[in-house]
C-alpha cells in the first residue's frame, strides 16, 4: 500500500475548490489543511471539505508539520512569494498556472526547490489528463507521421467588472497569463521548446490584453498557431497535425475526455479517454508518484518547461507592451 500524502491548499477561491474536489479522486491523497488570509475564510472552506486544520494565514500552513505538499491556489501575482515561503518551510509545492509572473520569478522558485531538494511542479493539469497522454502515445507510435503543426484556441466572454482579477493589472490580469498559457504550454508539450514567438493583441480599457494571437516556431521543427480571448466564445479546440494525419482534441481541449484521430485517406476514429472526477486528480497523482519516488520534478511538466514558458510569455508581453509591477522589481 502506497503511503498517504498529506496535502494542504493555500487559498480558498474557485481553483482551490476544484483541487479540493479533485483530491477526493486521487488514491492516497489526504487533504488535511487549508489556509486563507482570514480564519473565517479558512474555517468556511474547511467545513465544506471536512478539513481538520484551518489556518488564518498562509505562513501558518507553510509551518504546519502535518502537511507534506502544498497546492498554491492564489492569484498569479502571489505565486512566487507563496511558493518561496512554502519551500523555505520544507514543503513540496504544486503551484497553479501560470507558474509565476515572469521568468525571473520562475527561476528563483526553481532554484529554491533544487537547493532545498524539494518537489516542485506547475499545476498545468491538462498535460496529465488521459486524453492528452493518449495523444502523446499515438504521436510516438508514428500513426500521424512526423509532427508539423499545432493549432489551438481558447476564448470566452469575461463578464467581469474592471477590478476583477481577470482585467486588473495589479492582479496580473489579461488573456495571456490567464488562458493563453494553455495553448502555449500544450503546443510546447507536443512540439517541444519554443525558439521564436510573435504576438499581436487587442488591449482593453484597464491596460491588459483582452485578445491575443500568437505564432510559435519550435526548436525541434514545427510551428504553432494559437489564440486566446476574453471577448469571444471560441471553439476552444486543438488540432495536432502530422505528415500522415491529425489528432483533434475538440471542444475544451484543456479538459478532453476523448480524441479524434483522422488519417489522410479519410479514416477516422474516436478514442474515449475519460478523466477521473473533474480532472484535477491526475496532476495530484503524478505529484504523489514523484514525491514517493524522491523526484524533484515531473517529466511531464519539468522545471525547464515552466521557466521557458514564462520566458515566452515575457517576450510576448514585450511585443504587445504589457508590463506588470513584478517586472519592475
Amino acid at each position: 500500500m502506497e503511503h498517504t500524502v498529506r496535502w494542504g491548499i493555500l487559498g480558498t477561491g474557485k481553483i482551490a475548490r476544484a483541487m479540493a474536489n479533485g483530491l477526493r479522486d486521487a488514491p492516497g491523497a489526504q487533504l488535511v489543511a487549508v489556509a486563507s488570509r482570514s480564519s473565517a475564510g479558512a474555517q468556511a472552506f474547511g467545513a465544506e471539505f471536512g478539513i481538520e486544520r484551518c489556518h488564518g494565514s498562509y505562513q501558518a500552513l507553510a509551518d504546519d508539520p502535518g502537511v507534506d505538499v502544498i497546492y498554491i491556489a492564489t492569484p498569479h501575482t502571489l505565486h512566487a512569494e507563496n511558493a518561496l515561503m512554502c519551500l523555505a518551510a520544507g514543503k513540496h509545492v504544486v503551484c497553479e498556472k501560470p507558474f509565476t509572473m515572469n521568468a525571473r520569478e520562475a527561476q528563483a522558485v526553481v532554484d529554491m526547490a533544487r537547493e532545498k531538494k524539494l518537489f516542485l511542479m506547475e499545476a498545468m493539469w491538462s498535460r496529465f489528463l488521459p486524453a492528452v497522454q493518449e495523444a502523446q502515445r499515438i504521436i510516438a507510435s508514428g500513426e500521424i507521421g512526423v509532427l508539423r503543426q499545432v493549432q489551438a484556441d481558447i476564448g470566452f466572454v469575461a463578464h467581469f467588472p474592471p477590478e476583477h482579477r481577470m482585467f486588473n493589472p495589479e492582479l496580473g490580469g489579461g488573456a495571456l497569463l490567464d488562458v493563453g498559457i494553455y495553448p502555449l504550454s500544450m503546443a510546447a508539450f507536443f512540439l517541444g521548446p519554443v525558439s521564436q514567438v510573435q504576438a499581436l493583441a487587442e488591449m482593453g480599457a484597464t491596460g491588459v490584453d483582452e485578445q491575443v494571437v500568437f505564432s510559435l516556431l519550435h526548436a525541434g521543427g514545427g510551428t504553432s498557431s494559437c489564440a486566446c480571448s476574453l471577448r469571444a466564445q471560441t471553439p476552444t479546440g486543438m488540432t495536432i497535425s502530422g505528415s500522415l494525419g491529425r489528432i483533434r482534441l475538440p471542444n475544451r481541449f484543456y479538459k478532453p475526455d476523448h480524441l479524434i484521430v483522422e488519417a489522410m485517406d479519410g479514416a477516422r476514429r474516436v478514442v474515449a479517454a475519460p478523466h477521473l472526477g473533474n480532472g484535477y486528480a491526475h496532476e495530484a497523482i503524478e505529484a504523489m508518484r514523484c514525491i514517493r519516488a524522491g523526484l524533484l520534478e515531473s517529466p511531464v511538466m519539468p522545471h525547464a518547461d515552466s521557466v521557458a514558458l514564462m520566458h515566452n510569455l515575457d517576450t510576448m508581453r514585450g511585443q504587445i507592451g504589457l508590463v506588470y509591477k513584478a517586472d519592475q522589481a
